[in-house]
This record gives C-alpha cells, structure tokens and sequence, in this order.
C-alpha cells in the first residue's frame, strides 16, 4: 500500500508532476506563500501551479458543505415550497425596501471597478437588469417542475420499467461580475438541485446584498433548506478553484473570459465532475456571394447593439461583392456607433487593407476603453491568425473584418480560429445554408442577427450558461444550459408478476 502524507511546505524548484510524464518546478515565490494546511493543485492540461490558502479553502468547502446538506433535505421539499421561492424572491427584488441597499451597493462596488480601469458594463445594476431578474425569477415560478416525470416506459409481461428525471445534486458555478447571475442561477431549484456560486470580485459587495436582502429572505420565507443557493464569500480566484476541485459537485459551469474559464474548467474534469463552459465570445458573421445588401446592412447593426458574448466580432465577405459589401458593412458599424453616441473601431487583415476608403484609413477617433477614453486610429492591420480574438469593447463597437475567396474558405476560418460558438450566413441562396450549417463547427448557426443566441430571448427560459465548443461538441445536450435541463435519470422497476425470474 502506498504511503501518503499531509503535503506542508513546498521546496522553491521541487519538480511537480503531471500529465504522466512531463513535470513543472515550483517558483520560489510559490514556495514562500506556501503554509501548513494549504492546498496545491495541479492543473493536469497545463501544469499550472494552484495555491489554494487554507482560508480560502475553508470558506469554499463550507459554502459546498451547506448546499450538499441543503440537497439532502431537498427530496422532502414539495415543489409548491419551490415556486414561493421564486416568487419571492422575484417580489423581494421589485421591492423598493430590498432594492434600495442592493442598489446602493452595486453603486459602490461600479465606483470600486471604474478606479481599478475595469470595465463596468455588465457590472451595472440598471432598472433593465432588475426586471431582467425578476422576469426570470417568475418564468421558473410559473415553470411546471420535472422532478419525478416518466421520461420512458418499456412494458414487460408481469412488470414494467420506468426511466425518471430525478435531482442531479450540487451545482457548482463561478460568474463574472454580473449581479443578474443570481436569477440564473437559481433556475436550478426548481428541478430539486442546489447551487453554490462564486461571483467575480467587481460584483461581490452587490452579491452580498442580494443575499441579505432578498434570496436568503426568501428561502426562509419558502422553507427551504438553509444553503440550497450558498455565496462564496471570497473575492479571491482560490476560491472558486477550491470550489470546482471539490468532488460533492454534481455540475460546474464557468462563465467568464476564456483562459481562467479554461483553466477552472480542467480543475473540475480533473475531479471528475462534469462541466459547462463558455469562456470565450464573439460571433462570426459572412455575407456570401448572394448576399442582399441591405439585410446584411441590417443585421450587422442588430448584432452590434452592445457587447455580450453574442456580440458580432468578425465579419467575413466574400471577394466577388467586396466593392459593394465592405462600405455597406463600414456604414453599418458606424451606424452602430452614433446609436451608442459613440465611435466605432475596426481591425482589417492586413492583405485586405486596400478595399478600405482612404478617410477610413487615415481618419483618427476617440474610443472608449474600460480605463477610459483615447485617440486611436479608426482602422488597423492585423494577421489573419487573430480573427479569432474577442474585443471586450465599452461603449465603441468593435470588429474584425476579412475579404475572402468563398463560403468554404469561410467556413474554414471559422473553424481554425474561432471559439466555435456561433455563426450566420448571409445569403440569398438556400442551398447555401445547408451547406453552411454542415460545414462549421458551431452550436449556434443562423441567417442574420447575432443576438439571438441568448437562453430566455430565444427559448424562453433562464440561461444557466451557453457553451462553445473550443472544448469539444457537448454529449447528449444543447449548448444552452437551463435550469430544467439539470438533471439525472432513474430507472424503477414495477412489479405485478412475483413469480418471475431470469
């Protein structure tokens, strides 16, 4: 039997191991940091080294602990205690007296990011996203609840089989700074699960006022189980790692930019828990040959109203309607801009530089940037190889653009440097579409505006998380993960025959 001990301290150049045969050394720096009951992950991917402080891992293990007690004692919860929930807390929200300090905090924590240059846009509790929260809150209110529904039933002589949706367990998820996470989140109740989430750093003072404030309140007032929607109290990235790297996870779903997402999420498969991704954004349009102008005018202005991870974010065109098509989609994004009472900025392949107009070329503008507004050029050169790359723009719609050779240069585009996420076609020929949709590699494939890919607007139900597919297609699932699709099945026997046997 091999011997294990407590791992304690760390020596500065220890070579760690990992993915079999290849080991990493520890930084001194990580070797100083390290105390006794300290934790130390190996990220098997990569071998990224993970201090986890014991405090941190403390206060995560905690928040795991009490939702998994909370999914124990689930199972007793009617569902009628579940729709009070939500509709209380949906109330406690649209209540003047609750909103008050969770407004009041969100102020402060949008003063905290704007000091720190960090981008404040999603972070914003407006009136928009409060009754964004509340109509998601009663939408799984309203919402018929799965637990115990047949899914099958195969009938022998003398007995019958059943396959049951039943509870999944503890879902574990870790938010940007969106303070609406929490509607989202806890879509997952209404299926008998229980949710443990830690939110980004910029929006954890208006968290913790939401708790107090309204989903605590609420629980109570429903009674359900304290824990079965447990905070994270932690700003700190140990946290959430503590927190996807504990095995009484039945689900993590990570959402936020693409490296911490990729490295949270190799921390749950390493586990052994199932996970749901969506770290890296930006929609990719092309308008083929038989391209009507004027729709792709259009959609290119839908697709740019703000910047969420449907966004348009690289715009392909093909080269026999460029002359016409790449000013049309110029007018388009400036359009988009003046909407926005802003500017607009574009990145060009270089080899692509000369379908633009000269004022296009030459021209400089203020863009406004999360650490505030500057003076760059309108338009820049960029390699072919960065299409791929999101702009994380504020109010000054941002965009790559390309010229190429036809649908299947397109299509190959997309699937080499793309987050394979989501893709639309712009043409006037049908049989094109087919070919298309057969051609990317993407969850989320349509035929003008990008904004579409969006759980509640298009299946009008909560989104938990969208999911690309940077990772591989998603078994036995859609990309868009929703509250009722967080589920198990059971299988139950119903005997009416006692003599039988095999």
């Amino acid at each position: 039997m091999t011997a294990t001990t407590t791992l304690d301290r760390l020596a500065a150049g220890t070579l760690i191991p990992f993915a079999g045969n290849r080991a990493v050394a520890v930084p001194p720096e990580l070797a100083e940091r390290f105390r006794p009951g300290d934790h130390l992950l190996v990220v098997q991917d990569s071998g990224a080294l993970l201090h986890v402080p014991a405090e941190q891992h403390r206060i995560a293990a905690g928040a795991v602990g009490r939702a998994h007690a909370a999914f124990r004692r689930m199972a007793e919860v009617p569902d009628e205690a579940v729709t009070r929930f939500f509709d209380r807390f949906a109330a406690l929200l649209e209540s003047p007296e609750a909103w008050a300090p969770i407004a009041e905090a969100n102020a402060a924590d949008v003063e905290r990011a704007r000091a720190r240059g960090r981008s404040t846009t999603r972070l914003l509790a407006t009136e928009r996203m409060r009754a964004d929260m509340v109509a998601g809150l009663r939408a799984w209110r309203d919402a018929g609840s799965t637990r115990g529904r047949v899914l099958n039933r195969v009938e022998h002589p003398g007995w019958t089989v059943e396959q049951v949706v039943a509870p999944l367990g503890v879902v574990g998820f870790v938010f940007e700074g969106r303070p609406n996470v929490f509607a989202d989140a806890a879509g997952v109740l209404r299926t008998g699960n229980t949710v443990v989430f830690r939110i980004g750093s910029d929006a954890l003072g208006t968290a913790r006022a939401i708790v107090q404030h309204a989903l605590d309140p609420a629980l109570r007032e429903a009674g359900l189980p304290e824990g079965a929607a447990a905070l994270v109290e932690s700003a700190e990235h140990a946290a959430g790692w503590a927190m996807f790297a504990d095995r009484r996870l039945s689900l993590a779903v990570a959402r936020g930019s693409g490296a911490a997402v990729a490295q949270l999420g190799a921390v749950a498969r390493q586990a052994g828990t199932a996970v749901s991704l969506h770290g890296t954004g930006g929609a990719w349009m092309f308008a083929d040959r038989a391209a009507d102008a004027a729709r792709f005018a259009a959609v290119v202005r839908n697709s740019l109203d703000r910047k969420v991870c449907n966004t348009l974010n690289t715009c392909l065109i093909h080269r026999d309607r460029a002359a016409e098509l790449v000013p049309v989609f110029l007018d388009a994004l400036h359009a988009a801009g003046e909407a926005r009472g802003h500017n607009c900025k574009l990145h060009v392949v270089a080899e692509d530089w000369q379908h633009l107009p000269a004022h296009w070329q030459e021209a400089r503008v203020r863009v406004r940037r999360a650490e505030g507004e500057r003076e760059e050029p309108i338009a820049e050169r960029m390699a072919a190889d960065e299409l791929g790359r999101e702009w994380e723009w504020e109010d000054t719609p941002e965009v790559s653009l390309h010229v190429v050779d036809d649908l299947d240069a397109a299509a190959a585009l997309f699937n080499r440097h793309s987050p394979q996420f989501t893709a639309s076609l712009l043409s006037e020929d049908r049989a094109a579409h087919d070919r298309f949709f057969e051609a990317v590699n993407a969850p989320f494939v349509g035929d003008g505006f990008t904004r579409w890919v969006d759980g509640q607007y298009a299946l009008e139900k909560p989104e938990l998380g969208l999911s690309n597919w940077e990772n591989g297609r998603l078994f036995a699932r859609g990309a868009i993960l929703s509250g009722d699709g967080v589920f198990t099945v059971r299988s139950r026997v119903r005997q009416a025959d006692t003599s039988l046997r095999r």
